[in-house]
């Protein structure tokens, strides 16, 4: 229990203290989050629980897949809200437009029999 303990407050201490600088500096939140810290931790977290390198490198493979479309959300976004948009609506709208570009990536890595 105390190695999820562990897991819950360092993944959250990343997530907060990205939120707390972007109140000071959108650029050093941009490139605190745009640093695969999510990711790290999962290989990490992934190999303290398993020992398995295959499932890490696995893991990695897939997010690498998967990091292409989710660029549609950075695009999308700013693009929506700097147009005027809502906040809420903006997002609602970026979501739901990645949500589709990942179904789209899942099936044309099927065609080319790439498993994630």
């Amino acid at each position: 229990m105390g190695q999820y303990a562990l897991k819950i407050a360092l993944s959250a201490l990343v997530l907060v203290a990205i939120a707390e600088v972007a109140k000071r500096s959108t650029f050093w939140a941009a490139a605190l989050a745009s640093l695969p810290l999510t990711s790290l931790l999962a290989f990490i977290w992934l190999y303290v629980d398993t020992g398995d390198t295959e499932k890490v490198a696995a893991l990695a493979g897939g997010i690498f897949w998967l990091v292409l479309p989710s660029l549609l959300l950075f695009v999308l976004l700013p693009l929506l809200l700097r147009n005027g948009l809502g906040f809420w609506f903006s997002l609602l709208t970026a979501s739901a437009a990645t949500a589709l570009a990942y179904l789209g990536m899942i099936k044309l890595l099927a065609l080319f029999d790439i498993e994630l």
